[in-house]
């Protein structure tokens, strides 16, 4: 009935599900063989079959918590988003590569929980500008960008600009495909996200290295023209 009912449940319901129940209490994890069948099911759309999976894979979610958090006040709130770094886990495994399940949903509960921590770290030293410093006589607030000075040399924005239309027409006006493909990725021109040298290798099915070479080759063809 559990694994029935997982598959309809938020993280949040999963989380009290853990919470609830101690280690010894959780279901069994699957023996590999029955791994493999249900994330063959799960594959060919069997919700069912990814209940399962996230079921018997619950104590990951307690045992990396208790091991490495067991000292801080928020054990509770980990659990939760432990549990759903466990659900991204179960939903992008790939068994082709070779890792097994729990090796490869340890990593993802525990770097939902990092992520989690570096956030929590990075909220509690913001400073944004439109902080109020204080308020003037007149009731107008005083903020910390009204306070900075511009100091952006207009003459020289404009020199970067026509620099960076000379880039672009030379980049299509590159004769070879492949290499103009690639400086594009590279950087995200045409309004796309910039991607790392190996993501740009997985896109276009080369190695990397040739990415690399190719990209110093363009750059300084560019440089050059510039």
């Amino acid at each position: 009935m559990l694994s029935a009912l997982i598959s309809l449940l938020s993280a949040n319901v999963l989380y009290f599900i853990l919470h609830i129940q101690n280690t010894s209490s959780f279901p069994k994890p699957l023996t590999p063989k029955q791994e493999k069948e249900y994330l063959e099911k799960m594959s060919e759309g069997d919700m069912n079959a990814r209940a399962v999976l996230i079921e018997r894979n619950l104590r990951l979610v307690s045992h990396i918590v208790k091991k490495y958090y067991s000292k801080t006040n928020d054990t509770d709130d980990l659990i939760s988003i432990g549990t759903i770094g466990l659900i991204k886990a179960i939903d992008s495994f790939n068994a082709d590569k070779g890792t097994r399940l729990a090796t490869y949903a340890s990593r993802c509960i525990e770097n939902e929980i990092l992520m989690h921590f570096r956030s929590a770290k990075k909220s509690a030293g913001d400073v944004y500008l439109s902080d109020t410093l204080e308020i003037d006589k007149d009731g107008n607030p005083l903020t910390i960008e009204d306070t900075i000075s511009v100091e952006t040399d207009m003459a020289d924005n404009l020199d970067k600009k026509i620099a960076w239309r000379k880039a672009v027409q030379i980049i299509n006006s590159l004769e070879n495909d492949r290499e103009r493909e690639i400086i594009i990725l590279r950087y995200g021109l045409n309004n796309k996200k910039p991607l790392t040298q190996r993501e740009v290798a997985q896109r276009l099915n080369i190695s990397r290295s040739y990415v690399s070479r190719i990209e110093k080759k363009v750059l300084g063809y560019i440089r050059d023209n510039l």
